[in-house]
Order: C-alpha cells, then structure tokens, then sequence
C-alpha cells in the first residue's frame, strides 16, 4: 500500500494509516449490514466442505446445499427454542426472584450489623439492585429479537454463497490470469478457520454439557439456559466463561444462599480451568497461532468495532487478518508478530539456555 518511490517512508506511514482509519469508520458505520455479511461468510466457510462431500457423492449442486442448509436450519432451530423458551419463562420468574432477593439482603444487613459493620437498606440497594435483573433480562431479549430479524438475510446470503462453492476456485484463477494457478494461500485460510472452530466447538459443547449437568444436579433453575449459555459465550475468548458464570452464580445466590453461590461459582472456575487451559490447548497446539496478547487486543477490538457479534468472532476474523498479512512482503513482519513464539524460541531467549549461558562451561 503507497509504495511509490517518490514518497519518503513518514508520508508511506502517514498515508496508510489514514486509509485503515477510513476503511475502519467505514465497517463501524455500516455495522448493521457488514455483521450480518460476515456472519454468513464465516458460516459458508465451515458449511462448505459439507456441500462440496455431498456433490462428490453425486448430488445435484442445488440439492447439496438444501441437505446442507437444512441441517444447520435445525441446529439454530433448536437453540433457539431452547434459548427463546427458557429465557421467557426467566423474564417472567424474576419478580419472585426479587421477593426471595429482598428476603435474602434483610438477613445480610442483620449480619453485617451484628459484625459491627452497619449498612443502611438504601446504601446497600444502591449497589446491588435486585430490579435491574428485569432490565438486564429486557436487554438481552431484545439484542436476540434483533439478531433474528436478521435471519432471513444471513440465510439468503449463505445460500448464494454455498452456490458459487464449487467455481469458486475457477473464479479466482480467471481473475488471476492463470488457470493453473497456485490456490494454497487462499485454501490455507480456510483450513485454519476449520480447525480452530472445530476443536472451539468440541470445547465449547464439552463445557456447557458438563456445566448444565452439574446445575442440574445442584438444582439451579434454568439449569439447561445456562447450559446452553455456557457453551456460546465459550467461543469468546478470556471474558466469555466469566460472563456465563454471572447469571447462574446470582440465582444460586437466591435459591440457596452464599454457600451454593460458592458452589456453582467455583464449579465454572473449575470446568473452565481443566477444559480451558488444559484440554483446549492441547488439542489446538499450534493451529491457532496466535498469541495470548493477540487474542485479548482483537476480542477488545473486534468488540468495540461490532459489538457482541465482533467478540464472538474476534479469532477467526484475527485469523484472516494474520493470513494476509502473511502472505503480503511488505507487511510479513506485523504478522510475524502477532504469531505465538515456538517453544524451542522461547528456550532460546532464556538467558540460561544455549551457548549464551554464562554458567556453562565452554568447549574447545
């Protein structure tokens, strides 16, 4: 980008970083359209292989894609009406919630006052007000109404994608001039989005099966939303696990006290800690490559640029980025950069590994 050779490097700089800020305040400002687009893209990506299996078996393109669509149709269908059915019946249990959490502050301020720390009542609600579970509650319903009313487009969207699937390839080496072009830059980006959703969503079952089945047991309501919740919220990185550990933790609160507050809370520390930082990195390795700080900044990032949906799809989309940056000379470094360091590097720059060890007794 901007490599005249008439341009001194600052005005280079300055040049391309006003373009990403355009191109930036471009997608923020047509979030409403671009989410959706994406979306289907990233859902093309994953159903593609499917299509393509299905043609290879001999299937009309035109039947592949409807087998294909309508399997994934069911698969939001039914979360969908799980989520839809349990967060309604939520949404109308939360005042007896707030009687039970009114019952509940009474006995904590008696307590804090026998301790000789005295609260008054409105101090307290002031901090923690039971009545905004109903808005909290209102808000969410209503950020999954919207997602809906964008169904139609994101399934209309995928259907002609999953149609241009098997030309594609031609497509692209029709527009590169060369029918026996080398595609495996472009395939490679496919492949490593599989692979992380892949193992993201093997991970992301095996935490909300194990956590729903333990609430269940426990007695928590809604043991099954939460469960569900459990495993959507896993697909964002670092925050998410801690979100979904909030709703259920509080109403294990109001049903039996601090002590299965402390039971459910420290029952998603420990899922998430086993699955989380044991199972899940061992099964990514090194396909994810990207680095700790990497994935925090883009979840950061992504979300600010496009909300809830940014966040979800914060590593697949900083997978992209990385990709082509790889695959672009003059940027090669920054992605080089945002790489997670091999352990045999990370060795190396200990001061007490290799040659460079000053304890080490020197050969000749």
């Amino acid at each position: 980008m901007f490599t005249q050779p008439g341009l001194p490097p600052s005005t280079r700089v300055l040049l391309t970083a006003a373009a990403v800020v355009i191109v930036l305040a471009g997608m923020k400002a047509a979030e409403e359209v671009m989410v959706p687009l994406v979306f289907a893209a990233f859902i093309a990506v994953l159903t593609a292989p499917s299509v393509l299996w299905l043609e290879a078996k001999g299937l009309p393109g035109w039947l592949a894609v409807g087998v294909a669509m309508l399997a994934m149709l069911l698969v939001f269908g039914l979360l969908a009406t799980i989520l839809g059915g349990s967060l309604n019946a939520f949404v109308a249990s939360v005042p007896g919630y707030q009687d039970l959490v009114n019952q509940r502050l009474g006995r904590y301020l008696h307590v804090l006052d026998r301790y000789g720390f005295p609260i008054s009542e409105a101090s307290f609600r002031r901090l923690v007000n039971p009545a905004q579970a109903m808005d909290i509650a209102g808000r969410l319903v209503s950020q999954i109404t919207t997602m809906l009313s964008d169904t139609l487009l994101i399934v209309f969207t995928l259907v002609f994608m999953l149609f241009e699937v098997a030309g594609f390839p031609k497509k692209i080496r029709r527009a590169l001039g060369d029918p026996a072009a080398d595609l495996s830059r472009y395939s490679s980006l496919t492949t490593e989005l599989k692979r992380y959703v892949v193992v993201k969503t093997y991970v992301s079952v095996a935490t909300g099966l194990v956590l729903g089945i333990f609430l269940s047991i426990q007695g928590v309501d809604y043991a099954v939303l939460w469960g569900v919740l459990a495993f959507l919220l896993n697909y964002i990185p670092n925050i998410g696990s801690i979100v979904a550990a909030v709703p259920p933790t509080l109403l294990a609160l109001v049903q039996f006290g601090a002590g299965g507050a402390l039971i459910t809370g420290s029952a998603f520390v420990v899922v998430n800690m086993v699955i989380g930082n044991v199972i899940e990195p061992r099964l990514l390795g090194r396909k994810l490559g990207l680095s700790t700080l990497v994935v925090w900044l883009s979840l950061i990032f992504w979300g600010w640029l496009w909300g809830p949906m940014g966040m979800l799809l914060s590593v697949p989309l900083t997978i992209i980025v990385k990709i082509l940056l790889e695959n672009t000379e003059q940027f090669r470094p920054v992605a080089l950069l945002m790489d997670q360091p091999p352990m045999s590097a990370r060795l190396s720059l200990s001061p007490l590994s290799g040659d460079d060890d000053p304890t080490r007794t020197p050969r000749l």
